[in-house]
């Protein structure tokens, strides 16, 4: 047996270190969750696709009483990214979040579901998508690649083929 480790890279900044494209694309996370439909869980969450075009597209959760019926940001803005605009590529994605009950003092990470829809849509159109998690307290965790956030990531490269 071998032992063998992976280094993930990941740069951490204030909010008010990044660019203002960075910037206005966390503000219109933040402005999604506002509209989040969690009457279940009151966890707020939002996120914003910037487009190789300059779209911004913007998502936020959707719960629902079947909870398995729900959908997290990152997917309603992927989605909807690429249902109208399926031949864009995906540049940065960003996300924040709110809680009604709590004080969230660090950065909200994306459930595995959500990390493989992003891999999947990185894999698609064969460029890194940037992905910017922005908490309350304005830190922001940046990854350059979906890979950073998942690096076994199934792709359907391991699919078997016929």
């Amino acid at each position: 047996m071998k032992e063998e480790k992976i280094n993930l890279t990941f740069l951490k900044a204030h909010f008010n270190e990044l660019d203002e494209a960075e910037q206005q694309l966390i503000n219109m996370a933040k402005s999604a969750y506002s509209n989040a439909y969690a009457p279940y869980s009151g966890f707020l969450v939002g996120a914003a696709v910037l487009l190789e075009n300059d779209k911004i597209i913007s998502g936020n959760n959707q719960e629902n009483v079947a909870y398995p019926s729900g959908l997290c940001a990152e997917r309603v803005a992927l989605y909807y990214a690429g249902a109208n605009y399926p031949n864009v590529k995906v540049n940065t994605i960003a996300i924040s979040a709110k809680s009604k009950t709590y004080d969230i003092t660090d950065v909200v990470s994306p459930c595995g579901a959500c990390r493989q829809v992003m891999a999947e849509y990185q894999q698609k159109q064969h460029k890194n998508i940037r992905v910017l998690l922005h908490s309350s307290n304005n830190k922001v965790l940046i990854a350059n690649s979906v890979e950073d956030l998942l690096p076994f990531m199934f792709n359907s490269e391991q699919l078997r083929k016929f």
